[in-house]
């Protein structure tokens, strides 16, 4: 079955961490990109960051330094690693597989999603 599974999404204070993780049960080929996205209800989804076969990255302005992400090709999972948290990272953050990284950060880059693991940070 073709699909992306989400886990490690939680509650934590302001300034923690959390690591998330995606595995992909999917064909090397529709997950050439992974990337994790996040949205607040009311907003639309916001780029995170993004990975391409772990040879090249991408980050949102927004959480470049303390956002980490990493792909373990092996095993096709990528991992989201959020240190100093800010109630304003506090969303739904969905991983997503795509062919290509060329255009990150729009939605329809990929052709499949998770389902999503919310994240709160309380201050």
């Amino acid at each position: 079955q073709v699909q992306l599974v989400e886990s490690g999404g939680g509650s934590v204070q302001d300034g923690g961490s959390l690591r998330l993780s995606c595995a992909a049960s999917v064909d090397s080929s529709s997950s050439n990109c992974m990337a994790w996205f996040r949205q607040v209800p009311g907003k639309e989804r916001e780029a995170v960051a993004a990975d391409y076969w772990g040879q090249k990255t991408y980050y949102a302005d927004s959480v470049k330094g303390r956002f980490s992400i990493t792909r373990h090709s092996a095993e096709n999972t990528v991992d989201l690693q959020m240190n100093n948290l800010k109630p304003e990272d506090t969303a739904i953050y969905t991983c997503a597989a795509g062919m290509s990284c060329l255009n990150w950060a729009q939605t329809w880059n990929y052709i499949l999603w998770g389902q999503g693991t919310q994240v709160t940070v309380s201050s």
